[in-house]
């Protein structure tokens, strides 16, 4: 073969190597391009930023300064990707004129290599440099939304705190007050605020309830003696009364009249306290029995357990928010902590807390902590669960109004929505704000004059109902945030 043919080899081979390293710089130089457009999307989500729940996909720039390290990585690629394409080709006939061939083929090669890198290196130093100022660009930015997205944060949370905090009163529409001559000890309102029950001596009035104006519907006399205690359920139209020996399970039929579906017989005196769980197929109620009974229903309601370590009148009772637990005061200067069992479900008296005096009201606010009052005091008690001994202590005792004291019923309510403890102490209504340093504060103390005091706040907090052997009415007071 003639001089000319293998020249000829040579050029198309030469041609054939300017293309493939031509695509191969193509290809490179489209991904630095992409590496600068990502920095686009950090400005777009960084406003994602001040919240933590949303995942802010970031890039990380940190090792920009790579392209020295880049070349000496890739120039042993570039060589071998020239040697492995020689390699591959026909072989010559004469090994002395293939060796002449791949000589000078090399020498092209590399001359070509050398101005191929000097060329990317001058492309990647001018876009780092590029992408160092879109960095900057992109951190001041950054900085900016920062600094809006905190200071937008903070008033959200200065917002918050502040609804709070916010001040409120519960006060007196007399308008809706009714005359109701006979002592009523124990009032509910429903879950919609539709319907209130009064327990008027032995006899329940059923109102009908609307905006603050209540209608009398019907009276209940299926009880013997004064009714003391009055629960609705949340999840069915029914509701549960409880006086002397009995508890009645009640329920709202066809006829939009509301009937006995059940009398529960177990107590052998005065029923005081009575308490639901959250599905509603556990009532706990306690009395002057000295016994803490356990009623679950399958097809109907029947006692499954009775707790006897009082050993005098059970006056309060309450279920912390996991359900397990229950917390039990009463004339005897103790305070019971009662746990379910997991395996066989039984309730079992865990902790025993004796005080100075009879405990009158004690209301679980949260999962390890109640808060207890006691006779005749003027301050109750908050008692929080160690978490390495499991035992509940006192902790802190917060100033209330009280006054000449003696009743038990009209028990304790936290609500929950509004952080708004409401205890009754003596003459007096104390509405204290659960803040969230975990500060109490008073915010009204009601004074009726009269320890014969009873009544029940609505569960959105809305409204609070009393009656008192002073004015003889039953009164309404709503909500009213200052």
């Amino acid at each position: 073969m003639t001089q000319d043919y293998y020249k000829q080899k040579i050029e198309q081979l030469t041609e054939t190597l300017l293309d493939q390293f031509e695509s191969s710089f193509n290809k490179f130089e489209n991904y630095l391009d992409s590496l600068i457009n990502s920095t686009d999307s950090i400005n777009s989500n960084y406003q994602q930023i001040a919240f933590p729940s949303v995942n802010v996909p970031q890039t990380n720039f940190e090792n920009l300064n790579f392209a020295q390290q880049l070349f000496r990585e890739i120039q042993p690629l570039i060589k071998q990707n020239v040697n492995n394409q020689v390699k591959h080709k026909k072989k010559p006939i004469y090994q002395e004129q293939n060796l002449q061939m791949l000589g000078v083929k090399q020498n092209m090669t590399l001359e070509f290599q050398k101005l191929k890198i000097e060329k990317i290196q001058n492309q990647m130093e001018q876009k780092v440099s590029d992408k160092d100022v879109l960095l900057q660009q992109s951190n001041k930015n950054k900085s900016l939304l920062y600094n809006q997205s905190n200071s937008e944060l903070f008033e959200t949370i200065q917002t918050n705190n502040q609804s709070n905090f916010q001040s409120f009163t519960y006060q007196l529409v007399s308008k809706y007050s009714i005359s109701q001559n006979e002592c009523c000890r124990a009032i509910a309102i429903n879950k919609d605020c539709s319907i209130v029950l009064a327990g008027c001596g032995k006899e329940i009035k059923v109102f009908e309830f609307k905006q603050g104006f209540m209608k009398q519907i019907q009276i209940l006399s299926e009880h013997n003696n004064d009714v003391h205690t009055l629960n609705f359920m949340k999840k069915s139209n029914q509701f549960i009364s409880g006086s002397y020996q009995s508890i009645i399970i009640w329920q709202y039929n066809q006829n939009n009249l509301w009937v006995t579906q059940q009398i529960l017989n177990g107590h052998n005196s005065w029923i005081y306290c009575l308490i639901l769980n959250n599905n509603e197929d556990l009532i706990i109620s306690g009395g002057s029995d000295n016994t803490i009974k356990f009623w679950t229903k399958k097809n109907e309601w029947t006692c499954q357990q009775t707790v006897k370590d009082h050993f005098n009148s059970v006056f309060g009772l309450s279920l912390n928010q996991q359900q397990n637990k229950v917390v039990s005061c009463g004339n005897d200067k103790q305070i019971l902590i009662i746990e379910q069992q997991r395996q066989n479900k039984e309730w079992i008296v865990i902790q025993k807390i004796t005080v100075e005096l009879s405990t009158l009201r004690v209301r679980f606010i949260e999962n390890d902590m109640f808060i207890l009052s006691q006779c005749g005091q003027d301050q109750i008690s908050i008692f929080e669960m160690n978490s390495i001994n499991k035992q509940f202590t006192k902790t802190k005792d917060i100033v209330v109004k009280c006054g000449s004291d003696g009743y038990c019923l009209f028990p304790s309510q936290y609500i929950n929505s509004k952080s708004i403890l409401l205890m009754k102490n003596g003459e007096y209504v104390n509405l204290i704000k659960k803040k969230q340093n975990g500060q109490y504060l008073t915010e009204q103390s009601i004074h009726f004059g009269t320890n014969v005091l009873f009544g029940g706040i609505s569960d959105d907090g809305e409204y609070l109902i009393t009656w008192e052997n002073k004015s003889k009415e039953i009164q309404l007071r709503r909500y009213n945030e200052q």
